[in-house]
């Protein structure tokens, strides 16, 4: 059986547990953070999470396990059949994770931790996720699901990033960036509706309320490794 690794607070751990559910295959889950310790590493080789335990060895990385678990469990592919409206799913995960989310993570600390941002970080990071929300205006195209009528990664990316960059922007700038975008309000309340997200969901809180006791217990001892995912 499949072992997701990694904690339930974690964006891109719920990116792959959403996707092994909405796949249906079977997997556990082992709950840790990330660690620099040797061992952790021969799994994890940047120390990071999610990865996947399997048959063969490890994967880490949320989207080469996306990857896998597509060409491992072709019964109920997540990716469209048409080559191009597979890169523009790809294309999508990209513009969400490298052009929205990766700016907005430097504030999470700031936004839900008690941390603090510096105004030339937080107008930097204003700055690039204003950019991806246009990018990521070009590429929608609700129907219902991000590209048309079938779920596809992309809609499991969008589901995991999209609210926590809204609840980000709220928090740091006193505006949601993504609130300008037609349908969207509409496309994440029908997929917080599907039963495999409000596990996810519901899971995910409690792991917050754990994270949070963790992160205290990091600021107690520096010398526990920070918590990273991808």
């Amino acid at each position: 059986m499949l072992e997701l690794c990694g904690f339930a607070a974690s964006n891109y751990y719920n990116k792959v547990k959403l996707a092994l559910l909405e796949k249906g295959i079977a997997f556990r889950e082992t709950h840790m953070y990330p660690s620099g310790a040797e061992a952790f590493l021969a799994e994890s080789p940047m120390g990071k999470i999610p990865y996947l335990r399997c048959l063969q060895g490890t994967v880490s990385e949320s989207q080469a396990i996306a990857e896998y678990l597509d060409d491992s469990f072709p019964e109920k592919p997540l990716y469209p059949a048409d080559c191009f409206e597979r890169a523009k799913c790809r294309e999508l995960i990209q513009v969400m994770e490298l052009y929205l989310e990766l700016p907005a993570r430097q504030l999470y600390p700031a936004a839900f931790f008690g941390g603090t941002a510096s105004d030339e970080l937080k107008r930097e990071a204003q700055s690039k996720v204003a950019r991806g929300v246009r990018a990521l205006a070009r590429l929608l195209r609700f129907g219902p699901f991000i590209r048309g009528a079938q779920l596809t990664y992309a809609d499991c990316a969008a589901f995991v990033h999209l609210p926590l960059i809204s609840d980000t922007c709220k928090a740091m700038f006193g505006e949601d960036l993504l609130a300008p975008l037609p349908g969207l309000r509409d496309y994440l309340g029908g997929l917080r509706a599907r039963p495999h997200a409000e596990r996810v969901n519901s899971e995910r809180k409690s792991g917050v309320e754990a994270f949070i006791a963790y992160r205290a217990k990091l600021q107690a001892n520096p010398t526990v490794s920070p918590a990273r995912a991808g």
